[in-house]
């Protein structure tokens, strides 16, 4: 993991909240262990970080500070979290556009003109 530094014109400036986020147990392993780690994966189930050392030993560390600290959401946790609402609202939004087509379709029919009716067939060719 690469760590980078934010130049100085940016200091002060807010973070973009959906960011990914940073994996405190990494921090905990190459502190306790340096340059002895031979790979970390995450272990989201148990909410730690786990490390394989050069001697063959294992080790882990929370990936969280304190389980009540708020996290910045990610892209990832919204859509976990949120996807029942979000699906609801897809799915109002195409019921509404196909009720306000077949509504043109009645209006543009209903009227007799079928010049009307040419503009409405024509119109998803602009």
């Amino acid at each position: 993991m690469v760590r980078t530094t934010l130049p100085d014109h940016h200091r002060g400036d807010p973070l973009i909240t959906l960011q990914r986020r940073q994996l405190v147990g990494h921090d905990i392993l190459l502190a306790r262990h340096g340059n002895h780690i031979s790979s970390m994966r995450v272990d989201r189930g148990n909410g730690t970080v786990v490390a394989l050392l050069d001697d063959g030993s294992v080790d882990t560390a929370p990936n969280m500070i304190a389980p009540d600290l708020n996290m910045p959401h990610t892209v990832r946790s919204v859509m976990r979290e949120d996807w029942k609402l979000l699906s609801i609202m897809t799915g109002a939004a195409a019921a509404w556009a196909a009720l306000m087509v077949g509504a043109a379709v009645v209006i543009a029919s209903s009227t007799g003109n079928t010049a009307a009716l040419d503009m409405m067939y024509a119109y998803p060719g602009y």
